[in-house]
């Protein structure tokens, strides 16, 4: 009788376990896990853009809007107005929204640091794109390579002018890594060439209207020059108005960006350049970057966009 009882007390015990195996999850962890959160939508990314009236910024937005939409997740967009403190109290908000990503794109790159380190304590990953921040704990930096972009600029100057000349340099907003970068890669190049000389820079904050102020301002100043880099394309369509106000048409006249209305420029021969980034592809790596991020997989510290010179042949 005690052997018939402990018999049928194993049996059922085996038949226990055998049901407790049979209805274990098969998607408890590892990457099955990690696809089902992104294809259930449970990401929720942070996206904070330096400003949305320049129309590179609005395209990076725009394409990291479709590529969330596309992988099916969250995304809360914020625009600091090229305001360093309004960026800040912007990503404070998205922190208290408990996003599993943010996407940072710097007003400021030195500013932006404290606000970095507040989302490092909150245990939130950080992204930047297109400029870099001078501090805090960022997984992945997304960008063109501005230094490169810089020297691009600078030796198509140097052939249109055949290897002498004065240039001017309208830069972008101090601080920015983008225009010291753009700057620096622009001076690699022209430094080392005797006959270049840089008579003028001046920073114009990456906007047309204070491109054409400046421009303006340095024409009076400093009439005798051959060539205008500027940092951005607004810029650069901001100091083509001044110059052809001041009927200077035989200067050359580079930009950064590869805008719509600057590629439209290059085509009437009223820009002689510009250096093509793809803003839609940084937005669109800054999302896929993010939520590899928010399912624990690695990412490369540095993610380049490729550039290209934009002429008009």
């Amino acid at each position: 009788m005690f052997s018939k009882l402990k018999f049928v007390l194993i049996a059922f015990l085996t038949i226990g376990l055998l049901a407790a195996c049979s209805t274990e999850s098969p998607t408890s962890g590892g990457d099955d896990e990690e696809a089902s959160k992104e294809d259930d939508g449970k990401v929720h990314i942070g996206l904070a853009v330096s400003t949305q009236a320049n129309p590179f910024f609005v395209t990076l937005k725009e394409g990291a809007e479709a590529k969330a939409e596309e992988m099916g997740v969250e995304l809360t967009t914020v625009d600091a107005k090229d305001d360093a403190a309004t960026q800040l109290s912007s990503i404070e908000d998205l922190i208290q929204q408990d996003v599993d990503v943010l996407v940072v794109n710097p007003t400021d790159s030195e500013a932006v640091v404290t606000a970095i380190e507040a989302a490092n304590d909150a245990d939130i990953p950080v992204i930047t794109v297109d400029r870099s921040a001078d501090g805090g704990e960022v997984v992945s930096h997304i960008a063109s390579d501005n230094v490169a972009g810089g020297e691009m600029a600078a030796d198509y100057i140097k052939e249109q002018l055949g290897g002498e000349g004065k240039v001017v340099e309208l830069e972008g907003i101090p601080g920015s890594s983008a225009a010291r970068e753009r700057g620096k890669g622009f001076h690699n190049v022209v430094d080392e060439e005797s006959g270049i000389e840089v008579v003028a820079k001046q920073p114009a904050d990456f906007e047309r209207a204070k491109g054409l102020t400046v421009m303006e301002n340095i024409i009076q100043s400093t009439p005798e020059f051959d060539a205008v880099f500027a940092h951005n394309d607004e810029m650069a369509l901001g100091a083509v108005q001044a110059l052809e106000a001041a009927g200077m048409s035989d200067v050359v006249v580079v930009g950064f960006d590869a805008t719509d209305d600057a590629r439209a420029a290059v085509k009437e021969g009223t820009m002689d350049a510009t250096i093509a980034q793809q803003p839609t592809v940084i937005g669109e790596k800054g999302i896929e970057t993010a939520v590899k991020v928010a399912n624990g997989k690695s990412v490369e510290d540095f993610i380049p966009v490729e550039l290209e010179l934009v002429t008009a042949e």
